[in-house]
């Protein structure tokens, strides 16, 4: 990669985090896009910096990358795209945007399988307390579906952020932005006996004193291996549906709903910004929504 690139791609990253607060997720998907329209430019062999890169040759790299990706990634990458030049013309070196006229593949809004309660503890019963992760895996995967946390907010959970005799637990969602979730008393009770008889026994490296779940070395967790412990389980079920961290998340949301809970309070404890963004959640079958009808319609 050139250094022209290379260092407009580190202001943009820096310009994410400080100006725009974006966690370290969404910093490293955003930089991804751009570095892919370079690996582009240099496997074309074109000389172009992103001063002077014209539309033509961001279309034909959106052209070839149509090739090899669906089209949910290729409107990831171009949103991506369209967000770095809007950085390069607020910094003004740049006057235009050449992503403006890129058509963005229509799609539609992909809903994550739900899992019943029943598949829940399907899957939360083939831990093997026995084995000497399993009662932290138990413990994870409690949080994560009584609380609807994110995988990220799941392994940063610090033990500072635990306000048991309050009911709730303090979560840094996307942007850094601090909510607080409540926490039923079962897995208060789970997390009590992890940190007690688990946590306690094991030696946190530096840096790692304040995180409550750690792995063998005394690390945080990484997002991939809360993937990796959720598939193992899932597959041990039979369950057959695509499950992951976020299935816990969405399953949360969707059984509060199904249980009278109202949009806002989901929303707030989800941590979204906006409404819209909740009710793509509610992905609910037709008998649940026939049974509202007939218990709330004046006509019924």
């Amino acid at each position: 990669m050139s250094m022209i690139w290379r260092n407009a791609i580190q202001d943009y990253t820096l310009y994410l985090k400080i100006e725009r607060g974006l966690s370290e997720n969404s910093i490293e998907n955003y930089a991804r896009d751009v570095t892919k329209l370079v690996t582009y430019l240099e496997l074309s062999q074109i000389k172009m910096t992103p001063v002077n890169i014209s539309d033509e040759t961001i279309q034909q790299f959106v052209y070839e990358l149509a090739k090899t990706v669906n089209a949910r990634s290729q409107s990831r990458t171009i949103s991506g795209l369209r967000s770095f030049f809007d950085y390069l013309i607020f910094e003004n070196y740049r006057t235009d945007n050449p992503t403006i006229l890129l058509e963005t593949p229509k799609i539609g809004r992909k809903l994550p399988d739900t899992l019943s309660q029943k598949e829940i503890d399907q899957i939360i019963s083939q831990v093997d307390l026995s084995h000497p992760q399993g009662q932290r895996n138990k413990t994870i995967l409690e949080t994560l579906y009584s609380c609807g946390l994110r995988v990220t907010e799941l392994i940063t959970l610090q033990l500072s952020d635990l306000f048991f005799e309050e009911g709730f637990i303090r979560v840094i969602g996307k942007g850094n932005k601090q909510r607080f979730v409540p926490i039923n008393a079962e897995t208060q009770k789970l997390i009590h006996i992890y940190i007690k008889q688990v946590r306690n026994h094991m030696k946190p490296q530096k840096g790692f004193e304040d995180t409550i779940f750690l792995n063998r070395r005394g690390k945080q967790l990484t997002r991939n291996m809360i993937f990796v412990i959720i598939k193992d389980l899932t597959e041990k079920a039979g369950i057959k549906k695509k499950v992951s961290p976020h299935t816990f998340r969405h399953s949360f949301a969707t059984h509060l709903l199904e249980n009278g809970a109202d949009l806002r309070s989901i929303q707030q404890m989800l941590g979204h910004e906006s409404i819209t963004t909740t009710e793509i959640y509610m992905h609910l079958d037709k008998t649940f929504l026939k049974e509202v009808v007939e218990k709330f319609h004046p006509r019924n």
